[in-house]
């Protein structure tokens, strides 16, 4: 699963609006759907001091060189999920794994 524009660079920022939010093809009625990017170091320490790393667990992972953030697309300055590399490879794996397939029925 490629989160990244072909031939693009990797995303700097997702706080400020400056980075590359990546969403999936498959949307929800009215365009509805998840999106996420990836946070280095630098933009990671930007959005700390900013206080943006505060909501639903970021702030304790501000020491960590690259976080995933996962916001809703229909509420980009709303709440945002923040995922280590680790947790985020085991979400990925799940997801092909069809792990959450039952939630959606």
């Amino acid at each position: 699963m490629d989160l990244y524009p072909a031939g693009g660079e990797r995303p700097r920022d997702g706080g400020s609006g400056d980075g590359v939010w990546r969403g999936s093809s498959h949307g929800f009625e009215g365009g509805h759907r998840v999106e996420v990017t990836v946070l280095d170091q630098a933009a990671i320490r930007e959005a700390a001091e900013r206080g943006e790393l505060g909501a639903l667990g970021g702030a304790h992972k501000a020491g960590y060189d690259r976080l995933y953030v996962l916001r809703d697309s229909r509420n980009p300055d709303g709440p945002r999920l923040y995922f280590t590399p680790a947790e985020w490879e085991a979400f990925r794996l799940g997801v092909l794994d069809g792990e959450f397939d039952a939630l959606g029925e």
